[in-house]
């Protein structure tokens, strides 16, 4: 088994640690945004964003910015409290541009 993982969308960060998996926000369904268009911004802005993250089901408001959307979902980059960087979709409710 190798260790080699394909860069996520909005690629991968300079010099800052990735959350591990244990810590990974979880992701909002993936049927929800099945066969929507998703925008992909050359400059993405700046937002606030709830996530829920490791096994027990943390809560937290995060800076991140919103790396792509659909008309009901928004995939995030984001910091977690550690200054680790992942990489999430949430609701659109979820987000507020800071």
């Amino acid at each position: 088994m190798g260790t080699r993982r394909r860069p996520p969308a909005g690629g991968w960060p300079d010099a800052v640690e990735t959350v591990p998996l244990r810590d990974t926000a979880a992701d909002a369904p993936k049927g929800a945004r099945a066969g929507e268009r998703v925008v992909e911004p050359e400059d993405p802005p700046a937002v606030r964003v709830w996530i829920t993250y490791g096994r027990e089901q943390r809560e937290a408001e995060l800076d991140g910015w919103a790396i792509g959307w659909t008309s009901r979902q928004v995939r995030v980059r984001y910091l977690d409290a550690a200054g680790r960087q992942g990489w999430a979709w949430v609701w659109a409710s979820a987000v507020t541009r800071r």
